[in-house]
């Protein structure tokens, strides 16, 4: 009876469906920023925090180090890894937002807002900002300003105190830090976790009102956190690139990148399982459980002084950053705080991602490993990359005829 149970077969094994019906539909996604679905659960037993952060995709390199797997035939063995930078300049709590829990899911009560924002931000209300007259929040500012508009903002406070389950800030990304031609900040609301009660939530949300908010406060080394952002758009696409299908025999009339039949005559409709040319890319999609291998400083600190060894490790002291020779192809030099994530992460340089808190905790092995990198690949990567620094460069190659005509010309 088993003999005869492996020996049956089904269409379904030998020739499953092409594609995942899981995604659909397959369209533009709404807004270029990825939006939260879910926060992580609250607990009470930390202090509060954020739960997640914005940041802008650099590019990607390498690391070399060593594995700590036991059981793994890899394991104390150096291995090499993709890992992916994103720039992560400190975020600005511009606001603060109330929920009420419902039966029918959270229900917004009352907005604060900060006395003074920055002009990045107010771009983001404006269609065309040059024409605009620049406006908002004018009004706002000059009555927060008055007596009255402080005891109207402590009253706002005091009813999120006093009626909300669940607090939010409203915070911004500092886009004119980044070498970038956009000049509009990205707004997001960002769930406060974390605190004894809700006034505990509602007086750090107060204390960080127009104050800076770095990564390193957010996400911690070894954590894994989520990605969210919208992949790379390749238009409409045919069947055969779009789902994968089969592509049909060389002599098929009217073409081969197509599928044969798209349904039964009867029902006369086509279901929306058959594969069918169409959009593909600039999809919204949450990848989870990326590791973060390192968060790295800003070049320029806010003391003044620079730190020029954030593409260092312990092994590899070389005074090096973590842009490569040439900087990241399509984005440039990273000046700012960085986050370096294990593999690839949806998007095209430049794109703002969503990086969120995980939902559970993470028990995996993989999880809960502690990273400690050997080497950070800086090489170019606009071509076959052989030196990891300007000066090893020039050590190797010596005097160069531009640089003796230069002096003695000079």
């Amino acid at each position: 009876a088993a003999s005869d149970f492996f020996a049956m077969s089904h269409r379904k094994y030998h020739a499953p469906r092409h594609g995942s019906l899981g995604f659909l539909p397959r369209k533009r996604a709404s807004n270029q920023r990825g939006r939260v679905k879910a926060f992580p659960k609250d607990s009470t037993a930390t202090k509060p925090h954020l739960t997640a952060f914005l940041g802008y995709k650099a590019g990607m390199t390498h690391i070399v180090r060593d594995l700590d797997r036991p059981g793994s035939k890899a394991h104390k063995k150096e291995v090499v890894e993709a890992v992916t930078i994103i720039e992560t300049p400190p975020m600005v709590v511009v606001g603060i937002i109330g929920y009420v829990k419902t039966p029918r899911g959270l229900r917004p009560l009352t907005t604060v807002w900060a006395e003074h924002l920055n002009e990045t931000v107010k771009r983001r209300f404006y269609k065309h900002w040059v024409a605009s007259k620049k406006k908002a929040f004018t009004k706002y500012a000059k009555n927060l300003a008055t007596e009255t508009g402080k005891k109207e903002l402590e009253e706002k406070l005091n009813r999120i105190v006093k009626y909300c389950q669940v607090v939010r800030v409203l915070a911004h990304t500092q886009i004119n830090k980044l070498n970038l031609r956009q000049k509009k900040s990205h707004l997001m609301e960002i769930q406060v976790n974390g605190g004894a009660n809700v006034q505990a939530k509602v007086n750090w949300a107060k204390e960080h009102l127009e104050k800076e908010v770095p990564v390193a406060s957010v996400f911690g080394q070894d954590e894994m956190i989520d990605v969210i952002g919208v992949t790379k758009g390749h238009g409409f696409e045919g069947v055969t690139h779009r789902w994968g299908t089969r592509k049909l025999p060389r002599k098929t009339h009217k073409g081969l990148r197509k599928v044969a039949c798209i349904g039964a005559w009867h029902p006369a409709r086509v279901k929306y399982t058959v594969p069918r040319a169409g959009q593909h890319g600039y999809h919204h999609r949450t990848e989870m459980n990326k590791k973060v291998y390192r968060i790295g400083k800003a070049i320029a600190q806010a003391d003044g002084t620079l730190v020029k060894n954030n593409g260092s490790t312990e092994f590899d002291v070389t005074e090096k950053s973590i842009t490569p020779m040439g900087g990241f192809p399509h984005y440039g030099v990273v000046k700012n705080d960085f986050l370096m994530l294990k593999g690839c992460c949806v998007g095209v340089k430049k794109r703002v991602l969503t990086l969120r808190k995980s939902l559970f905790p993470q028990t995996s092995r993989r999880a809960t490993e502690k990273v400690s990198l050997k080497f950070i690949d800086t090489s170019s990567k606009f071509g076959h990359g052989r030196f990891q620094t300007l000066e090893e460069k020039k050590q190797f190659l010596g005097v160069l005829k531009r640089d003796s005509t230069k002096k003695t010309t000079a």
